[in-house]
């Protein structure tokens, strides 16, 4: 099977090539496997499980379910070196380092580069979808804040970065052709640029120039778009002065971002600062801020599923009742799914999965709470093709790839909502074991048991135990944080039972120690990224988890089975434990992150 392409300027076309995957998603899939099969049965991982055969059925009989423990050894002999014929007959060029997360580092993809092309469709094929809903997007410009990411050379010389990073370096998206749909208003040069802090400002500075051509707006993720508005919060009064001036600030050094910047911002503009400054300088709220300064504006086009449907209502405040659309799910492993409703409301979306994009299994889980299980127990499980599921049920998606992954658990939980033609469409449920996300950062249960169990022994010296926890992402404020509610109990050396004698310096320094402890995505979001703030600790009174268990038995949990739950939503909830607190403390430090921080063992080649 050759790597489909689509022409997104061909509406028609597009259109009719989605129907054709879907109506035929049965058969796709089938060729896709025996395409993978074809290719690389005879790699070192699957030669050992199908012994150079590559027969459908022997496949799934013979090669195991597996999660990252059991790829991670293969990954680390391609970053040190080893041939890519370990996993794969097309040559690996880079890793893809991913949110998720392993023994605290950044778990590694592999990617090559026909899987650039199969991006690229994948991108073009987005844009169709959304002309069929909203009109006349070629008659603007999309304001898209995009940015790259740090990237490290593993011992072999091979790049490791983000998936984005990835396919905005690469000629595809650099040399990509003209699109009268999706044409942006940052030049490349900008989003390109390394530094976050001036990619950002040059991005805003060149979007508020262009504001009466902008029809959309967004970013990738909900977290970065409102990092964007809370930056233009604190820079309105530089920016316009730079539009004032015609001319962008000293500070900028980055030499290919002010010359393009310089080719957006061709003159001194008054009138249009002074228009800036005005909605900007409003002294009531920043309420509908982006409909008033880019006022062409259709829709926001962010991601807001999963972890990101917690700043729905910030998006909501500041896009002043702006359509919220998510128009694409995927993932390091692999792009995966679109959206055919994008003007669906955030809580209604589904992603219909592209047949052609990588073979697709699903594990039956009971329902959205049965995700724990361990990588293990999977013989017991029911595994099903794409086509096989069944609405209204939970699923772990199980991805094997042109890349050289194979059967590997993504991690993500869908239900089935329903099929568009023969292809099952998922809304996406949550991440397994993830207890916490504020942006990429994905925080699970075990990371955090080991981060606190750290923190609190600085508090056993001075007569404290810490008794229980929880926690919440708190993002009612940008950017957001973790949020550990403690309960404390005072031995007699103390002798002080609800805390009111914590010592300000140990209690910041046990949030300091929680953070140093977490995985490198989330120490890079809090230092490098600043998308995460200073981690918060609320001390609550004696009794409070015993008000919080009292309020999830009448909820309907069990009397008899109940755990503590590590991390609370329901607002109802975080109110009882925050009408107990007795002392909030806030780590004063930034966690260490290093852009090479990752975990490759050196391994001697095999024999």
């Amino acid at each position: 099977m050759v790597v489909l392409s689509c022409d997104p300027n061909d509406l028609e076309g597009s259109m009719r090539l989605i129907e054709e995957l879907t109506t035929n998603a049965g058969r796709i899939q089938e060729e896709v496997l025996q395409e993978i099969l074809e290719r690389n049965s005879g790699t070192e991982y699957l030669h050992g499980f199908l012994h150079g055969r590559s027969r459908l059925d022997q496949f799934k009989e013979e090669v195991p379910v597996v999660d990252y423990d059991q790829v991670k050894p293969y990954i680390d002999r391609l970053a040190n070196g080893e041939p890519s014929q370990i996993i794969s007959t097309e040559p690996i060029l880079e890793l893809l380092t991913s949110s998720g997360t392993s023994g605290g580092q950044s778990k590694m993809m592999p990617s090559t580069a026909e899987e650039l092309d199969r991006k690229t469709f994948f991108y073009n094929i987005l844009i169709p979808v959304m002309n069929r809903y909203v009109e006349g997007l070629e008659e603007g410009k999309s304001m898209y804040l995009l940015f790259v990411k740090p990237e490290i050379s593993t011992p072999s010389g091979l790049p490791a970065r983000p998936v984005l990073t990835s396919y905005y370096k690469s000629g595809h998206f650099r040399n990509r052709p003209f699109n009268r749909y999706n044409v942006f208003t940052s030049p490349d040069e900008v989003i390109l640029c390394s530094d976050a802090k001036q990619s950002m400002f040059c991005q805003l500075l060149c979007g508020l120039v262009q504001r009466t051509d902008v029809l959309r707006v967004g970013a990738v993720f909900a977290s970065a778009f409102l990092r964007a508005v809370k930056f233009l919060e604190d820079h309105w009064r530089e920016l316009c002065a730079n539009i004032r001036s015609g001319r962008v600030s000293d500070w900028i050094p980055d030499g290919p971002c002010r010359e393009a910047v310089s080719r957006v911002l061709l003159r001194p503009d008054p009138a249009l600062a002074d228009l800036i400054e005005a909605e900007c300088g409003r002294p009531e709220s920043w309420g509908g801020i982006v409909r008033r300064l880019w006022p062409r504006t259709k829709y926001v086009d962010v991601i807001v599923t999963g972890s990101m449907a917690q700043y729905i209502p910030l998006l909501e405040f500041y896009g002043g009742g702006l359509p919220l659309v998510s128009t694409m799910y995927g993932s390091s492993e692999c792009y995966l799914g679109i959206n055919l409703r994008p003007l669906d409301r955030p809580a209604d979306v589904s992603y219909t999965l592209l047949p052609n994009m990588a073979y697709f299994e699903f594990m039956q889980v009971d329902d959205e709470r049965t995700y724990e299980c361990a990588s293990d127990c999977t013989g017991d499980l029911k595994v099903v093709d794409l086509v096989d599921v069944e609405v209204g049920r939970y699923y772990e998606l199980v991805v094997t790839t042109f890349t050289g992954l194979y059967r590997y658990r993504v991690g993500d939980i869908l239900m089935v909502t329903g099929f568009h033609n023969a292809a099952p469409q998922f809304r996406f449920v949550h991440r397994r074991n993830v207890v916490l996300s504020v942006d990429t950062d994905k925080t699970n249960e075990e990371d955090l048991l080991r981060a606190v169990t750290r923190a609190k022994l600085l508090l056993e010296p001075l007569g404290w135990l810490l008794t229980e926890y929880t926690s919440y992402a708190d993002t009612a404020s940008i950017p957001g944080h973790y949020v550990l509610f403690w309960e404390l109990k005072a031995t007699a050396a103390s002798g002080d039972e609800d805390g009111l004698a914590l010592d300000r310096a140990v209690m910041e320094d046990c949030c300091s120690a929680v953070e140093s402890c977490l995985d490198a995505v989330y120490r890079r979001c809090r230092k490098r990224d600043l998308s995460i703030g200073p981690l918060e600790i609320r001390v609550v009174r004696t009794g409070a988890f015993d008000v919080l268990m009292d309020y999830c038995v009448s909820r309907g949990s069990s009397v008899n089975q109940y755990k503590t739950p590590r991390c609370i939503k329901p607002p109802e909830a975080i109110r009882l434990l925050d009408e107990v607190v007795v002392g909030r403390f806030f780590s004063t430090k930034v966690p260490f992150w290093e852009p090479y921080e990752m975990d490759v063992k050196a391994i001697p080649p095999s024999s």
